[in-house]
């Protein structure tokens, strides 16, 4: 249950990073949503391959690099909010769907570790 809720909100996720950077684009903003648009969807992505992992090591690191990008997307929310090209109700929806998906990558790969024993 709470891997297909790690997938859903990821996926999620994923929705609102590319409805942003069509929206920075729109305001002819290219480098940060080039940036965030890579991090933000590649959680997702990374969850997602981790469904498939060659075995338990595989999947941790998989996990790993999804947590990795999730702390990255969120460095540019912040660079975001504070360049104001997003507003603080942006800024707070989507920080919060990032910190939940960090959260819950970290007791995944928690988790994973301790049952690699």
């Amino acid at each position: 249950m709470k891997e297909n809720k790690l997938a859903e909100l990821s996926m999620e996720f994923s929705v609102d990073i590319i409805n942003l950077v069509k929206l920075l684009k729109a305001n002819h903003e290219s480098v940060v949503s080039n940036q965030i648009g890579r991090s933000g969807t590649s959680i997702g992505a990374n969850i997602y391959e981790a469904k498939y992992a060659q075995g338990k090591k595989d999947f941790i690191s998989k996990l790993e690099i999804a947590l990795k990008e999730a702390s990255e997307t969120g460095y540019w929310l912040e660079v975001l909010y504070k360049t104001h090209y997003i507003d603080e109700g942006m800024f707070k929806s989507l920080s919060s769907k990032c910190t939940s998906l960090r959260v819950m990558l970290v007791a995944s790969c928690k988790t994973a570790k301790e049952n690699l024993k």
